[in-house]
């Protein structure tokens, strides 16, 4: 976990704002119900350019995880990767950063109903590095709780409500001694980590679970799954059981804040040898290329912003 570092301006409600003037007030509907979405995006720095990665591929599903709430965003998404852009060089940001857009119901009414609370949105932008550690790798246990299942709350919609589900399995795997944990379905069958989508491979093939799983429907997931088939690897989406986290030959995470990191141990067993893997490795070093706009070919998932 990194503590947020303090910069200078906050994008909230179309304007920007001094960092501390960024509030909202205590019965704010989305902090006593969760009824709010957002979103994580990462954007690298590199020789006075600072690349944001796939943030139309980001709002895009900023957008639906607010229709599935029933909350009609008051800007466009034109508007608001403008927001972004703005918001980066106001903050002047010349190092690695996490983008935090957020739009929940403000306060109006107390009630599970929110449809008369107006929507407001926020776009918060800081300095960040290393979420979970990419170079050594983690070590996981299976979470006691289970993933929110599809007929409970729709977990491809990245709602704030989710993750309380994502808190508990978190604290639980720390108090433990675990780095992360890893979710399984309402089913048995292997899901997701607390922020994390995941892979296994074995023989070669890398195998991730299939939407119908409850999973995030994840931006860098589908990245590495690009990736992956570019550089020769097959990829399924299928069923994953427990049982395979344990025999399989590597396993990663993937996520805007995991990027690519290497599980090197799964409930008290290595995976694999316990030593990061060769596709994982080569899967990382493609990723960093990729955002970092040092390979020409992914260029399309990079806004780039000139800061010198």
């Amino acid at each position: 976990m990194m503590a947020i570092q303090e910069t200078k301006y906050i994008w909230m409600n179309g304007s920007l704002v001094d960092w501390k003037e960024a509030q909202v007030h205590v019965l704010t509907h989305a902090l006593h119900y969760g009824t709010g979405v957002f979103e994580g995006i990462r954007a690298y720095w590199r020789d006075g350019v600072v690349y944001v990665f796939r943030l139309q591929d980001h709002l895009r599903r900023f957008y639906n995880s607010a229709k599935t709430y029933f909350m009609e965003i008051p800007y466009s998404r034109d508007e608001l990767s403008d927001a972004v852009v703005d918001l980066l060089k106001a903050n002047a940001a010349r190092e690695n950063c996490y983008i935090r857009p957020i739009a929940y119901r403000a306060f109006k009414v107390i009630g599970l109903d929110p449809s008369k609370c107006p929507v407001h949105v926020a776009i918060a932008a800081f300095p960040f590095g290393k979420y979970l550690d990419i170079d050594k790798g983690v070590h996981c246990c299976v979470s006691a709780w289970r993933r929110i299942a599809v007929d409970a709350l729709p977990p491809d919609a990245k709602a704030c409500g989710n993750y309380v589900n994502s808190a508990l399995a978190k604290m639980e795997a720390l108090r433990n001694g675990f780095d992360e944990a890893i979710f399984l379905d309402s089913h048995g069958y292997v899901c997701e980590g607390t922020g994390e989508n995941i892979f296994i491979a074995r023989a070669n093939i890398l195998y991730t679970p299939p939407t119908s799983a409850a999973i995030l429907e994840g931006i860098t997931r589908d990245t590495v799954i690009q990736l992956a088939g570019d550089l020769g690897y097959r990829v399924q989406e299928r069923i994953v059981t427990r049982n395979e986290l344990y025999v399989c030959d590597e396993a990663f995470f993937t996520g805007t804040a995991a990027e690519i990191t290497p599980i090197t141990g799964v409930d008290h067993r290595p995976v694999g040898d316990g030593a990061i893997g060769p596709i994982t490795r080569e899967l990382q070093e493609a990723f960093f290329d990729v955002v970092t706009g040092k390979n020409e070919r992914y260029k399309d998932w990079l806004t780039p912003i000139g800061l010198l």
